[in-house]
Formats: structure tokens, C-alpha cells, sequence
């Protein structure tokens, strides 16, 4: 029996390692601008709720960007804070470049950010209609002046490249103190290795994902796409968006950021377990079944492992022992990519199992929400299976 658990731990790993795309490697990233797309035109739409802590910083970032085109559009989503009133005084600071304006009450059908997004998408119409790139990006994320030249470098690059038509950015994320160090690092392996980045970019793949805090896309592959109106109820927006437009015929590409970065404080420990617990079980489709093969999946890939190699003591097996050992040190190597990304110790891989089992209990607690009519609570609204949203 345990023989058979350390051959199938290990056939797994061996699965991942050399079958899934090379996604442990963590390479995805975006080329030097060299100043040629400056004249490109480009229109930034930014949905913000609640982000009064946040917002003044983000939206200076974004129009300090090295492009001289850039036209910024910000839709207050019915904020609490002093979100709008922050958003009023950097556009009274940047003359016919910013403008702030706000959506109408949330219709049954569509989460927040997808309303304020089309409403964003909307008002960019008027700001600058001769845009051919709209950049959708979250009001708590901080760019580097040359982010925006990169995007556009990578999405149009020369005719023998051949253009794309999404090219997103997951962003640098917050990782301070020890939940955010122990944490975030694999928050960004585990989504790498369900969204292999390699898979992503190549257009001959299925695979769509992207990272919502900075999408770059061209205005005519989201029309085709069906616009925000077709994604409207999706609570994992990026990915559904990327879905959608590599379905109509779009070539999209995903990179890990070295110069965007979020300004959003995870709050430790239970920052993470809410960022998680909000959307892991929309991710397993609300299946009671997938839940249960991806719990036995997670104990599978991560668990079993240490744990035939730690408590060879107790079953005196050395071969499983062994196995155990070298793929627990396997996954420690293919992690370290990730980890030397955020700076972390790569001898903190071989803490991976432990965080594989936190996961692991997000993605109960997800279910737990979903099942107690709590599911994709954000920010004072509630997104339940049915599409209705409650909360102002």
C-alpha cells in the first residue's frame, strides 16, 4: 500500500514536471520596451470600490506612464470611503486626462467590478474613441513608468511576430510579514501550475487564463468577444475574459511582473485565506464531486509525499521513505523559481506540503461559503450561485 502511494506520488510529479507545460519554471516575462509604440493609442478604464488607501497612489502611477497617449478613465463602484473624492483631486491635477465618473445601481446578472467595468469601457468610447488598446486595471496596483510601453511592445511586437490581442500581467503581490512570506509565493505556483503560462500564450492550446489587476486588450478582439456584457456574472473575471477571447479567434499572453506591483495589504494570514476562500469553489463549477478528487488530488501531490518520508520510523518501508524524500525535495526544486521571484529562501520549498494542507482548507471554507449562501462576499456585496448580488 505504501508502495503504491509513493509510485503514484511520484508519477504525478513526474506528470508535472516534464508534461505540463514547463510551468514551474516561471519564465514568462515581459521584453524591454525599445519607445517604438508610443503613438499607439491607449485608453485605461479602472473600476475602484472602497480603495481610499490605495487609489490616489495607483492612479498617479498609471498617468506618470511613459506614453504620451494615455487617456485614464475611473468608475467609482458606489464607494463608501473617499474613493471618488481622492479620484476628483489627482484628475483636478492632471487636466483632460482623467476622468472620474460612476455607474448606476447594480442589476441583477453582473458582479461589481464587471458593471463598473462596462460602464468604464463605455465612457472610453467618448474619451478616446480612435483607441485601439483598452488597459483594464485594478485601482490598487502600481506601475512602473515603463509598464505600459512593455504591454504594448508585447501585444504588437512586428508583422512577423504577428500581433496579440490580451496581454495581461500578474502583478507582484504583497508578501510582507510571515503569512504574506509563507503564502503569497505559492499563491502564484499553484495558479501557474493550473494555468501553465507556456499553455496560455500558445495560440494552438485551450488553455485561457489571465490576471485581472492589469489587462492589456485590444478594443476590436474584446468586441468580438462579446464585450464585459458576455462575462457579466463571472466572478473569476480575468480568466473568463481571456477564455472568451481566445474562443473568438484571439491570441492573448500572460507574464509574471517584475515592474507592477499591488498596493493591496493582504492583512496576513487572513487576507489570503479571504482572497482564496472567495473564489476557489467557483473555480471547481460548485461540484461537491470536483471538491472532493481535488482535496484527494492536493493530499495526493503534496502531503503524501513528507509524510511516507518523515514517518519511516512508524512503517519501516524505506523504499516508499526514499521515493517520499525525492519528490518532496522534487517540488521543493520546481518551486524555486517562484520563491527566488519574491526574494523568499528556496530552502522555504520545503515548506510547500504545509501550505499545500492551507490551501487545501481555503477551498473547504469556499465550498462551506457557497453552501451557507455566503459565496464571493466581497466587499460588502455577496455573489451567490444564482448571479443575484446582494449588499449596496
Amino acid at each position: 500500500m505504501l508502495a503504491a502511494l509513493a509510485l503514484l506520488s511520484l508519477a504525478i510529479w513526474t506528470h508535472l514536471l516534464a508534461f505540463r507545460g514547463g510551468f514551474w519554471r516561471a519564465d514568462q516575462r515581459l521584453p524591454r520596451a525599445d519607445g517604438h509604440h508610443s503613438a499607439t493609442g491607449v485608453v485605461a478604464v479602472v473600476p475602484a470600490r472602497d480603495e481610499e488607501a490605495v487609489v490616489g497612489e495607483a492612479l498617479r502611477a498609471l498617468l506618470a506612464q511613459e506614453h504620451g497617449n494615455l487617456r485614464v478613465v475611473l468608475v467609482d463602484d458606489h464607494s463608501r470611503d473617499r474613493t471618488r473624492a481622492i479620484a476628483d483631486a489627482v484628475a483636478a491635477d492632471h487636466p483632460g486626462r482623467l476622468t472620474v465618473t460612476g455607474t448606476e445601481p447594480l442589476p441583477p446578472g453582473w458582479t461589481g467590478k464587471l458593471w463598473a467595468l462596462a460602464a468604464g469601457v463605455r465612457a472610453a468610447r467618448a474619451v478616446a474613441p480612435d483607441a485601439t488598446h483598452i488597459l483594464l486595471c485594478d485601482a490598487d496596483i502600481r506601475m512602473e513608468p515603463d509598464t505600459l510601453p512593455r504591454l504594448l511592445a508585447k501585444a504588437e511586437p512586428g508583422v512577423e511576430a504577428g500581433r496579440l490581442d490580451l496581454v495581461s500581467l500578474m502583478v507582484r503581490l504583497d508578501d510582507r510579514g510571515f503569512w504574506g512570506g509563507l503564502l503569497v509565493p505559492a499563491f502564484v505556483f499553484f495558479f501557474q501550475m493550473l494555468y501553465p503560462f507556456p499553455w496560455v500564450n500558445d495560440p494552438r492550446a485551450r488553455t485561457a487564463a489571465a490576471a485581472g489587476g492589469c489587462v492589456l486588450v485590444r478594443r476590436d478582439a474584446l468586441e468580438r468577444a462579446g464585450g464585459i456584457e458576455a462575462i457579466r456574472g463571472a466572478l473569476i473575471d480575468d480568466c473568463t475574459l481571456a477564455a472568451a477571447v481566445k474562443r473568438a479567434g484571439g491570441r492573448i499572453w500572460l507574464g509574471l511582473a517584475d515592474s507592477a506591483r499591488s498596493l493591496r495589504d493582504n492583512g496576513g494570514f487572513d487576507g489570503v485565506w479571504n482572497m482564496v476562500a472567495r473564489t476557489a469553489y467557483t473555480q471547481l463549477h460548485h461540484s461537491p464531486l470536483l471538491l472532493i478528487g481535488t482535496l484527494a488530488g492536493m493530499a495526493l501531490t503534496f502531503l503524501v509525499p513528507p509524510l511516507l518520508a518523515l514517518a519511516l520510523p512508524l512503517h519501516g518501508n524505506g523504499w516508499a521513505a526514499a521515493a517520499g524524500l525525492a519528490v518532496w525535495v522534487a517540488m521543493g526544486v520546481a518551486y524555486s523559481p517562484t520563491l527566488r521571484l519574491y526574494g523568499r529562501p528556496i530552502a522555504s520549498g520545503l515548506l510547500l506540503p504545509l501550505v499545500a494542507a492551507l490551501y487545501s482548507l481555503m477551498t473547504v471554507a469556499s465550498a462551506l461559503r457557497h453552501w451557507r449562501g455566503r459565496g464571493g462576499q466581497w466587499k460588502g456585496r455577496v455573489y451567490p450561485a444564482d448571479g443575484t448580488a446582494r449588499g449596496g
